[in-house]
């Protein structure tokens, strides 16, 4: 028998909010959840997997917009894979594309911060150092 978990135990698991929950469930990221008799939500396995799969399109910067869409090609079934298929690839060219713009920028930090490094020795053996920076190759930060 499988067990269910509540709103509050997908929250604490997730790091959403209960309201952020029930907000994907209303705007249609969340296909309806089940319900004990009481009216209370309760999470299957698979409610699960769905919902960490959106935190990784989230995390990733897929825009909402576009993970309804996703969800709602999910929800018509198999016969959309072809269609899902290719909107991950697109969003993976999209991070793939961020991720190389990330690491230009972690290249010109690393190289600013040696520079500054170097800088700081040498003012630290020369106590008369030009402190100008004349060769930064930083300097567009």
């Amino acid at each position: 028998m499988e067990s269910y978990l509540t709103i509050d135990d997908v929250a604490k698991r997730t790091g959403l909010s209960a309201h952020t929950l029930r907000y994907y469930e209303r705007i249609g990221l969340i296909a309806p959840i089940g319900r004990a008799p009481g009216g209370q939500r309760r999470y299957a396995t698979s409610d699960m997997a769905w919902i960490e799969f959106l935190l990784r399109l989230r995390a990733t910067n897929m825009p909402i917009g576009k993970m309804q869409a996703f969800a709602k090609l999910r929800g018509a079934g198999d016969a959309t894979a072809q269609d899902r298929r290719q909107m991950l690839e697109e969003h993976l060219a999209d991070v793939l594309t961020s991720i190389e713009a990330m690491q230009k920028s972690v290249d010109v930090l690393q190289a600013k911060i040696a520079y500054y490094r170097s800088l700081e020795q040498s003012h630290a053996s020369d106590s008369h150092t030009d402190e100008r920076e004349t060769d930064d190759p930083g300097k567009s930060l």
